[in-house]
């Protein structure tokens, strides 16, 4: 099979991965307008570059959609995947009268431009128009329905992690003698600040965020008068989050929506127990009690209550690390991840 990926965006954490076990058996390229190296993988220029918001692809689209034409005339695919409403669009503008079934993942269906009535619109038409829809977990799926996708259309497959690079064993980052919080990615951060102030022996450190995000964090930590035990690293390269991960005794995600969970299917990959907001992906990857704690993302106490509770029994500590590390590697291994997204393919085509 000769599979097409389009993502008008940066790669997402397992696609390279997925990729690369697609590719054992079939034929796999990737399409993108990111300058982004590696075999399999085609750039198509379609705009400036850089990393651009789905609303600003907007006027670049159709230039992305006239690169993909171009290519698939020349080597027409037997199915074509995008990732996002924006990819979405380039892949059904540039398969038109190919007659290749196109299928679509919304893996930013849940960020905010969601609510703009356009960008609504435009994610109908597309569910409607493709011929599968890809769901990353049940929340998702019962999103897409009331979205009016046909139910039949629609396949739930998580996102996947990669775990021979995210695995309890191997180097972590040193680290002082306070127990440390990791809370990944700056959206959901504020709680894991609130929380911090009832954990006076812990230290937080938040990676991700921009600028103008880190120092809001930093006012908010000043603020709350724990700005001496949170380290805000900014943007992290994803190659240096397992060493991350592994030298932190918790890993926190707290955003209120939670399109793909990668963040915290990593962490529970390297053996770290997560605290996780209860929403979107977590509810289907994180066992609450079993492989993390699920909570309220706007609940600092209950937060941090699961903190102390966590951080005072090794005990506990480590089954749950281990059953976090279990269940990645059961579930969510991008070898399984592959295989299920490769019959949705199959069926597909059929």
């Amino acid at each position: 099979m000769d599979i097409a990926i389009v993502t008008a965006h940066e790669l997402t954490p397992d696609t390279p991965a997925i990729a690369r076990e697609l590719g054992r058996g079939h034929r796999v390229t990737v399409y993108t307008r990111s300058m982004v190296k590696g075999d399999g993988v085609e750039h198509v220029p379609a705009g400036p570059d850089v990393e651009l918001s789905e609303s600003d692809l907007l006027p670049y689209i159709s230039d992305f959609s006239d690169g993909l034409r171009r290519r698939w005339r020349e080597h027409r695919p037997d199915i074509i995947h995008a990732y996002s409403w924006s990819s979405g669009l380039a892949a059904i503008a540039g398969s038109e009268g190919l007659g290749v079934p196109v299928t679509q993942t919304f893996h930013s269906h849940y960020d905010d431009t969601r609510s703009a009535a356009p960008v609504r619109r435009l994610e109908c038409a597309i569910g409607r128009r493709a011929r599968a829809v890809i769901a990353a977990c049940a929340d998702e799926e019962s999103e897409l329905i009331r979205m009016g996708v046909p139910r039949r259309n629609i396949s739930v497959v998580p996102h996947g992690v990669d775990i021979e690079r995210f695995r309890r064993q191997g180097p972590a980052f040193p680290r002082g003698e306070r127990p440390r919080l990791l809370h990944v990615g700056h959206v959901g951060a504020d709680w894991a600040v609130h929380a911090l102030r009832a954990v006076p022996e812990a230290e937080l450190v938040i990676a991700g965020g921009d600028d103008q995000s880190v120092e809001r964090l930093r006012a908010l930590a000043g603020e709350h008068g724990v700005a001496d035990r949170v380290e805000m690293l900014g943007m992290v390269p994803h190659t240096a989050m397992p060493k991350l991960m592994r030298s932190a005794d918790l890993v926190l995600s707290l955003p209120p929506t939670v399109p793909t969970g990668t963040a915290a299917l990593e962490a529970m990959a390297c053996g770290i127990p997560v605290i996780a907001s209860a929403t979107g992906a977590h509810l289907d990857s994180v066992v609450d009690g079993v492989t993390g704690f699920l909570t309220r993302p706007d609940r600092p106490l209950e937060i941090a209550h699961r903190i102390r509770r966590l951080l005072g029994d090794a005990t506990l500590r480590t089954a749950i690390g281990y059953a976090a590390a279990d269940r990645a590697r059961s579930r969510y291994s991008v070898e399984r991840i592959s295989m299920e997204l490769l019959r949705v393919y199959e069926k597909t085509c059929a």
